[in-house]
């Protein structure tokens, strides 16, 4: 299946800002962080199709996954 992928503010230093992912049937959302080397505390954030998600939510065909690091504010 394919999946588009949007990262935020400092998860794109060294990466590209939108790409587009192969994963296996039955991937989630932990298997598209251990592919881009993410570690797991840096995606803090996650949406799929624009819905909050968790790590082990389960991905489709055509899923856009948008994720953000810690966001920091005072």
């Amino acid at each position: 299946m394919q999946v588009h992928i949007r990262l935020f503010a400092t998860l794109r230093e060294n990466r590209e800002k939108e790409s587009s992912m192969q994963l296996e049937s039955g991937a989630m959302v932990r298997d598209i962080i251990q592919r881009l080397e993410i570690p797991e505390k840096e995606a803090k954030i996650i949406f799929i199709n624009g819905r909050g998600v968790r790590l082990d939510q389960a991905l489709a065909d055509g899923d856009t996954v948008s994720i953000f690091p810690p966001v920091g504010g005072g």
